[in-house]
């Protein structure tokens, strides 16, 4: 089963690291938070990828294209007769990776659709490049498969940003709770679809997360898988240091893989 990336928003709330890169290239732990989702799928068995690129997408492909060099030692003899041997080997062998321009403006429901002619199989994957978990993506395409509905998306409820205080009339607190977590769910990606999602696709600027899933939803094919453990977006600056943080301490709540 492939999975979708998508990897071409502009990234403007995280400006101090994508005025000159794609947010999925922004580093996570020395590595591109596009590979930390990637080492999360590969984990569970899924190594087919499919990038939908737009904003500064050029950058993704030298990193995939230089991936041997960047992330191995390696000798080079010069001359007419040029060689290179790379002195190392990695996890990634046997990734198989598709970078396509989706476009420059284009939606997320738009970016899928122009990827279509990379899907042969009944169902696929698909989730943003900007947020890591430690979602169990063996039991949701598990429970995908299990309801038969054209559409699964992941949810989780969300660590509130502040602590929540309780106070009376007089101004008595009568509890405080640091940063709970909310009782809403929301939307973290990690979808699966099957091939007739691409009939609720149009144009580029298509938004997945309007027209489609909301017909999707009246029309009773949308279900949802419930994640309670780890999610952390990375919309922001103050966002982007706490990941780092977190991978800094040596305990990585989405680091499942050996």
């Amino acid at each position: 089963m492939k999975v979708v990336i998508l990897a071409g928003g502009l990234g403007t709330r995280l400006r101090e690291e994508t005025e000159f890169r794609p947010k999925p290239m922004v580093l996570v732990g020395g590595r591109p938070i596009l590979w930390h989702i990637m080492k999360l799928y590969a984990h569970h068995g899924f190594r087919d990828f499919i990038i939908c690129l737009g904003y500064r997408g050029n950058i993704i492909k030298e990193y995939f294209l230089n991936y041997e060099a960047i992330n191995n030692d390696f000798t080079i003899c010069l001359g007419s007769k040029q060689k290179v041997v790379y002195n190392g080997s990695h996890n990634e062998q046997d990734f198989n990776v598709t970078l396509a321009d989706t476009g420059l403006n284009t939606m997320t429901g738009g970016r899928i659709k122009r990827i279509q002619k990379y899907i042969c199989e009944e169902n696929f994957m698909a989730t943003y490049g900007d947020g890591l978990s430690n979602i169990n993506i063996t039991e949701v395409v598990k429970f995908h498969l299990s309801h038969g509905k054209i559409a699964t998306v992941s949810i989780t409820q969300p660590m509130a940003r502040y602590g929540i205080v309780t106070v009376d009339d007089s101004n008595q607190v009568s509890a405080f709770v640091e940063k709970p977590r909310l009782n809403d769910w929301v939307n973290i990606g990690y979808f699966v679809f099957n091939r007739k999602v691409f009939d609720y696709l149009e144009g580029d600027d298509t938004i997945l997360e309007q027209e489609p899933l909301m017909r999707l939803a009246s029309e009773g094919q949308l279900m949802a898988y419930r994640h309670r453990d780890f999610f952390y977006p990375m919309d922001t600056y103050r966002e982007y240091l706490e990941l780092n943080r977190i991978w800094d301490s040596g305990q990585v709540p989405w680091k499942v893989w050996n």
